[in-house]
């Protein structure tokens, strides 16, 4: 099976890389040489995916089973893929985001045919729009789509609702003591889910007949509320989290950039029905908890100490939340 992941070594995708070769799938990585991760056993195409001249000269009118791509995001990324791969794949998966089903909800369990709309988050409405199009593309002009909606995947990630993911930031208030804010009461429910259960169930769609017009959610069945989630994170470096809880609408009033994260995903409860995906990949089950899985994530901070670097900003804005809600 020959494989071409556009992107293909980011927080989830690297996982499914890895499992891809070890399946003994011919994989290409197409990205521009500046990734940290290595796949042995990928090959790599050298190219920026938006000089489209250029990257047609290098892809060179190959053929493809199966082609994904990690990072469009907007339509016109959609636009440029099915111009360039119409007529040179059996499938191109989309990888497009569980945040695009609708907020609030009107019916508490997630599935697949749950409408799609989110009035408070632009990249959750972009993913909606890129949905569509292919959605036309393959109703008009038979493009092969599957598409996929990861929910909150971590593993080089500290997967928090209120501060930064990709350094060490709200690990270092924990384990100095400080404040970290839990949205809400901390009741709401909530699925986290390791890169390496994703790949798993991910890597049965390849090249799968079956699922070409479909879409597909993959995750954890396990399901959290954020104050157990937070708990289990501290107690993974051996403190108690100390938890201050704050309303949703009170934080997106400080920092409007939490209006799409919170308001928009992590305010809501989520429960997903996982029957399609495990109908599809039979024997698909997420087998890593959050605890087990948390651990792997400070293992990885802890063997590349360079990227346990705090966050000044994230810090200060964390703090004159917190302030602010305590002088009211």
């Amino acid at each position: 099976m020959k494989v071409l992941f556009i992107g293909g070594t980011g927080n989830i995708s690297t996982a499914v890389s890895k499992l891809a070769v070890s399946l003994g799938i011919d994989l290409y990585l197409l990205n521009r040489g500046k990734t940290r991760q290595i796949i042995f056993g990928a090959k790599t195409i050298t190219c920026d995916i938006n000089k489209i001249n250029e990257l047609k000269k290098t892809l060179n009118n190959q053929q493809w089973d199966v082609v994904v791509n990690w990072i469009a995001y907007t339509v016109e990324d959609i636009n440029r893929d099915i111009d360039l791969f119409y007529g040179k794949t059996k499938q191109y998966i989309f990888i497009s985001s569980a945040s695009a089903y609708q907020k609030p909800l009107s019916y508490p369990i997630i599935t697949e045919s749950t409408p799609l709309a989110n009035p408070f988050w632009e990249y959750s409405r972009n993913k909606i729009a890129c949905e569509e199009k292919l959605y036309q593309a393959y109703r008009e002009k038979s493009f092969p789509i599957t598409i996929v909606r990861p929910s909150h995947t971590y593993d080089t990630i500290i997967p928090v609702s209120v501060g930064s993911w990709n350094d060490y930031t709200i690990m270092d208030r924990m384990e100095k003591g400080k404040k970290i804010i839990v949205h809400g009461d901390g009741t709401s429910l909530w699925t986290l889910t390791h890169s390496e259960d994703f790949a798993k169930a991910f890597t049965g769609l390849l090249a799968h007949h079956q699922a070409i017009g479909h879409a597909f959610h993959i995750t954890s069945d396990e399901i959290l509320n954020w104050n157990q989630i937070y708990e289990i994170m501290a107690s993974s470096i051996g403190v108690k989290a100390n938890i201050i809880h704050i309303p949703s609408d009170f934080i997106c009033k400080f920092d409007d950039t939490q209006v799409g994260n919170l308001l928009g995903d992590k305010a809501y409860s989520v429960i997903f029905d996982n029957s399609k995906i495990k109908t599809f990949v039979p024997g698909f089950t997420a087998t890593i908890s959050f605890k087990e899985g948390f651990k792997k994530t400070l293992a990885w901070f802890n063997d590349n100490p360079e990227f346990k670097t705090i966050n000044d900003k994230v810090n200060r804005m964390i703090d004159r939340i917190i302030n602010a809600y305590e002088k009211k």
